[in-house]
C-alpha cells in the first residue's frame, strides 16, 4: 500500500510535507518510528526490477547453461544481502500474491507496474527455466539454504500432507486480501524480522524456529508453508528448460540418490511398482470420479465458515462486539472502539459495510473451499497415478534448482 501510495503521490510529496508538518506534543510524547520501509523513489522501485532481472537471468544460465552450483549458492547469497537485509525483504514476490488479489476484487485499488513485475517476472523465468527463482533470486530461500547442516529425509506419506499447508495458506492469503482483510503474507512472513532487525518478540522466536528447524529439514517455509511456491510448483512442471542431474545419459550409477536434501529426485520405476499398479485402474477412475465431490464439500464448507471466517476482518469484528455487547462502549481502552465513536460514523452505516463484506467471505470462501476441495482430490489421485521412469530425474514441480545434485554425477558431457 506505502508503494501504491507513493507512485501516485510521489510529485506532490515535498508539497504535502509542508502543508502538513509533523505534529509537536507538549506531553512529552515522541513519536514512534515506522516499523514498514518508507517508500523509495521510482527510478530505484525499477532499479530493484533491473536487478531482479539480471539475477533471473544468471541464476537460470548457472542452472540450464553453465551447471554450478557455486555460482547459485553466491547469487543467493547476494539476494539475501540486496532483496533482504539492504531492501528489508520489501517489495517480495511471495507477498505480491496479495497486491495482485486486491486489485482483482477492488476497483479502487491500484497496483504499481514494479511489484507487478515482481509477481509476473519469477513465473515467467520458471515456465521457462524451472524453479532458478528459489535457487538464487528469493531471500527467504537463501537465508533458509545457507544453514542447511545435516538434513534428514522425510517419509513421502508426510511430505504429501504437509504439502497442502501452501495450499491452504494462499487460498486464505487470497481471500483476506480479496476482501480487504488483513496481508496475512507479509504480517507473519518469519524472516521479515530478521532482514529489518525488528519484529515483535513472537515473529522473532518464529523466524529463529524456522532457521532452527531448517538445520535438519532442509527449506521448510519453502516446502511446506510458502504460497507463492505452489505457482511456481504449477509452472516449473510445464517448463520448457530444466536443470537435470545427468548433463548427458544417465548410467544409473545411483551416486544421486540421497543428494537432494528437498526429497526431490525421482527414481527410476521397477517392475515390481509397474505390475502393481496395472490392476489399479479402477481405482483411478473412482478417485477421478470423485473429485467434483471433494470440491463440492470444500465449496460447501467454506460457504459454511464464512461468519466464523469473516471475523478475522476489523469492520466485521468491531460490528458483532458492538451489537454483541453494548456496555463495550464505556470502555476507554479499547482503541478501536473510541476510535470508530469518535469518528461519527453511525452504527447502521458500520453494520451496512460489515455486511457487504461478509457477503464477500461467502462467495470467496465457497471458492476457496473448492479450490481446497480440488486440491484434496489430486492429490490422493496423485498417489495412484504411475509413470514410467528410466532415470534419475529432479522432480519438475518441487526442485528448486539449487544444483546439490550435479556435482554427485560422473557423466561428463
Amino acid at each position: 500500500m506505502l508503494i501504491v501510495f507513493y507512485l501516485l503521490f510521489s510529485l506532490e510529496g515535498m508539497a504535502q510535507k509542508q502543508r502538513f508538518p509533523k505534529p509537536e506534543f507538549g506531553s512529552g510524547y515522541t513519536q514512534p518510528t515506522p516499523a514498514t520501509p518508507e517508500p523509495r523513489a521510482l527510478a530505484l522501485e525499477y532499479t530493484d526490477v533491473v536487478i531482479l532481472l539480471i539475477v533471473l537471468t544468471l541464476a537460470s544460465w548457472f542452472a540450464i547453461r553453465k551447471r554450478s552450483r557455486k555460482g547459485l549458492l553466491w547469487l543467493s547469497v547476494f539476494s539475501l544481502i540486496y532483496f533482504g537485509f539492504y531492501r528489508d525483504g520489501c517489495i517480495c514476490s511471495i507477498g505480491s500474491v496479495q497486491n495482485i488479489s486486491l486489485t482483482l476484487f477492488d476497483p479502487g485499488y491500484a497496483i504499481s507496474v514494479t511489484t507487478l513485475l515482481f509477481f509476473l517476472l519469477p513465473l515467467i523465468f520458471t515456465l521457462y527455466f524451472g524453479r532458478t527463482f528459489c535457487a538464487g533470486a528469493c531471500p527467504l530461500g537463501a537465508m533458509q539454504d545457507l544453514v542447511i547442516i545435516k538434513p534428514l529425509t522425510m517419509p513421502k506419506w508426510l511430505r504429501e500432507i504437509l504439502g497442502i499447508i501452501p495450499y491452504i495458506y494462499l487460498a486464505f492469503a487470497v481471500l483476506f486480501a480479496a476482501t480487504g482483510t488483513d496481508f496475512i503474507i507479509c504480517r507473519y512472513d518469519p524472516f521479515v524480522g530478521i532482514f529489518r532487525m525488528d519484529a515483535q518478540f513472537h515473529m522473532i522466536v518464529l523466524g529463529v524456529a524456522f532457521l532452527l528447524m531448517g538445520m535438519f529439514i532442509a527449506r521448510p517455509y519453502c516446502r511446506f508453508l510458502c504460497p507463492y511456491g505452489v505457482l511456481l510448483n504449477w509452472m516449473s512442471r510445464f517448463s520448457k528448460w530444466h536443470l537435470s542431474i545427468t548433463p548427458a545419459e544417465c548410467i544409473k550409477c545411483k551416486l544421486c540418490s540421497d543428494s537432494c536434501p528437498f526429497d526431490a529426485i525421482v527414481y527410476p520405476s521397477d517392475e515390481k511398482q509397474s505390475n502393481y499398479i496395472k490392476w489399479g485402474v479402477n481405482r483411478f477412475l473412482i478417485f477421478a470420479l470423485l473429485i467434483p465431490l471433494w470440491i463440492l464439500a470444500g465449496g460447501f464448507a467454506g460457504s459454511k465458515a464464512h461468519t466464523w471466517i469473516s471475523r478475522a476482518n476489523p469492520t466485521v469484528y468491531l460490528a458483532e462486539l458492538l451489537l454483541s455487547k453494548p456496555e463495550v462502549r464505556a470502555d476507554q481502552k479499547n482503541l478501536d472502539v473510541q476510535a470508530f465513536l469518535s469518528s461519527g460514523k453511525s452504527m447502521e452505516t458500520l453494520v451496512r459495510e460489515a455486511t457487504l463484506i461478509r457477503e464477500k467471505f461467502n462467495s470467496g470462501g465457497m471458492i476457496a473451499g473448492g479450490f481446497l476441495g480440488l486440491v484434496f482430490g489430486m492429490t490422493l489421485l496423485s498417489q495412484i497415478t504411475y509413470r514410467k521412469k528410466s532415470d534419475y530425474q529432479p522432480h519438475k514441480g518441487n526442485c528448486f534448482s539449487c544444483g546439490r545434485c550435479m556435482s554427485y554425477c560422473p557423466v561428463k558431457k
